[in-house]
Parts: structure tokens; sequence; C-alpha cells
């Protein structure tokens, strides 16, 4: 199924949603866009489900000082988006400072009207001085 521009503009606006109630910690607009059964992998390899992602937030465990996402390619079959792209933040996790940079893979699911993120997997990379091609190079 090729991908409605509609849908393209539509997804990545809820991307750059999320991405700015993570910088600013508002908790009810980033639980809005989180499906139930939400499926969060860290860069660590950590996995957290909504509730247990939302309470990070909630407990300053995971704060979000600064996020630049790109999106590089949405593909929509049916009720479900994904969105390819890349993130680099700077986040306190746990009490450490960290710079992360990764390659993201987001999956949104439709229900109903809504779309919600059902899944998120970052894949770290190296710093852009590494001979890695960025994506789409």
């Amino acid at each position: 199924m090729s991908n409605e521009p509609s849908i393209t503009a539509l997804i990545s606006a809820l991307e750059e949603q999320r991405y700015q109630a993570m910088q600013s910690n508002d908790l009810e607009n980033i639980q809005r866009l989180l499906h139930p059964e939400l499926s969060y992998v860290h860069s660590s390899g950590k996995v957290d489900n909504r509730d247990s992602f939302m309470k990070n937030l909630r407990d300053g465990l995971s704060i979000y000082h600064r996020i630049q996402h790109v999106v590089h390619k949405v593909h929509q079959s049916g009720d479900t988006a994904m969105v390819f792209g890349e993130m680099v933040a700077d986040i306190t996790s746990h009490g450490v400072a960290k710079t992360i940079q990764n390659r993201t893979l987001n999956v949104w699911l439709r229900t109903g009207m809504n779309w919600q993120l059902f899944a998120y997997q970052p894949t770290p990379i190296a710093t852009r001085s590494s001979s890695l091609p960025a994506c789409g190079e």
C-alpha cells in the first residue's frame, strides 16, 4: 500500500508532539500518545511497557534535556505505520548524563480515529566521524 502524503504528515507531526512532550516532561500528552500495550526499548536494551516508562518519567529517572529527530520514511500498511528515522538526545538516565545517537524504528497503531505509539526500537550508531554513512546515504 502506498503512503498518502497526509499519513506521512500526520505521523511525522505525532512524532514531533511525542518528542516535544518528552523534552518538556508533559506526562499527560506523553501518555495520550502511547498505546496501552507499548513496548519501548531503550538504547541500553532495557524494555519498558507504558506503565514502567511513565513511572520512570514521573520519578525523574529518565530526563530528556534536548532531543533532535529526523523522520526519514513513513510506511503505512492498514492501521500500522512504521517510522524510520534518527534521534540524538542529551538525557539523564538514573542520574547519569549522556548523549545518545540512534537510528530508530517506531511503530504506530491506529485505533479508531487515533494513532498511538505501539513500539520504539533504537539502534545506537557511532558518531558521524565514523565510517558509517548517515541514514539514506
